[in-house]
């Protein structure tokens, strides 16, 4: 005798599988994602809170917070002009990164891109410096602009015997840009390789089909490569900002922020006048603004420039 199964109960199996396995598959996922979500939340979402709060008191780091201030903290970071000066200088690192390093990347790797002899060997060199630390990078490019045995005091006296070699770096007016040089020697080959990257991600039909049709080398790169790469230039770019925003290492290995202040940052400032002269509350406030800052130029970047690599579109 053969059984027939209602098709309501099939139906309903059918259903009672599918959500076991959707249930299955969600806690798969966040099974995955708690240990990251933990790391996230005890060294990221934390610290700004907690930072957060001490900004509000006068505290030195020992004892209980019992001085509250509101927002003095505040009041006194925007009104003293070396934080101002360490601002200027942050923003004036991204800038200059936006106009010089990365078109300069840019420009090399579209190059390199072409089939050319060497072009591994020349990325390979370009994105050495890149592995190299912070702290070596530093010791490297203060030796190159030592005045007095430094690499290009050395070339300076081979060329004239009788000029005095600048001391780059202990003048106001050239410390910054003798720092910045070196940053966009470590971090050009780290542009380089990501244009590179995107570069071969290009379907090489799409440039042989826009020659066919009587398009210039010039017209091809404008008009065809350039707004393919347009997701991967957005990503330098922010990459770019935000690490301009919060850089620390080269400046605090070089120069210390000085000579008078002239090459601080937001967070070189920070560990003058917060933790070095124990005023954590102080310092505390320097580090949510520059939490805030990065959190607003993040987040207005990927809602107005990366919106459309976030859906899947790739217009320049």
């Amino acid at each position: 005798m053969r059984l027939t199964i209602p098709l309501a109960v099939s139906r309903g199996g059918v259903l009672t599988q599918r959500r076991r396995r959707q249930w299955s598959k969600a806690t798969t996922i966040v099974l995955f994602l708690l240990p990251s979500l933990a790391l996230f939340v005890l060294f990221v979402i934390i610290p700004v809170v907690q930072a957060a709060h001490y900004s509000l008191y006068d505290w030195s780091g020992l004892g209980g917070l019992d001085d509250y201030t509101g927002l003095k903290n505040y009041q006194t970071l925007f009104n003293d002009p070396v934080f101002l000066t360490a601002l200027k200088n942050n923003f004036l690192i991204a800038t200059l990164s936006l106009l010089t390093q990365l078109p300069s990347a840019l420009a090399l790797a579209l190059l390199i891109n072409r089939r050319v002899p060497g072009r591994t060997f020349f990325r390979t060199v370009f994105f050495l410096p890149y592995i190299l630390s912070e702290v070596v990078t530093g010791l490297i490019w203060s030796f190159i602009y030592n005045p007095q045995n430094g690499l290009i005091a050395g070339l300076l006296r081979q060329l004239n015997p009788s000029v005095t070699p600048p001391a780059l770096l202990a003048d106001q007016h050239t410390v910054l840009l003798a720092i910045f040089v070196a940053m966009c020697w470590k971090y050009f080959g780290f542009h380089l390789v990501l244009y590179v990257a995107g570069l071969q991600n290009i379907p090489e039909e799409v440039l042989e089909a826009a020659q066919i049709d009587g398009a210039s080398g010039w017209q091809v790169t404008r008009h065809v490569t350039l707004p393919l790469l347009g997701s991967t230039i957005r990503l330098s770019v922010f990459l770019s900002i935000l690490g301009s925003l919060q850089y620390f290492d080269l400046i605090w290995v070089m120069s210390d922020g000085g000579p008078v202040n002239a090459s601080e940052t937001m967070a070189t400032y920070l560990i003058h006048f917060g933790l070095q002269r124990f005023a954590l509350g102080y310092g505390s406030a320097v580090g949510v603004v520059m939490f805030g800052l990065c959190l607003v130029f993040a987040l207005l970047y990927q809602r107005v420039i990366m919106r459309q690599d976030l859906v899947g579109g790739s217009v320049l």
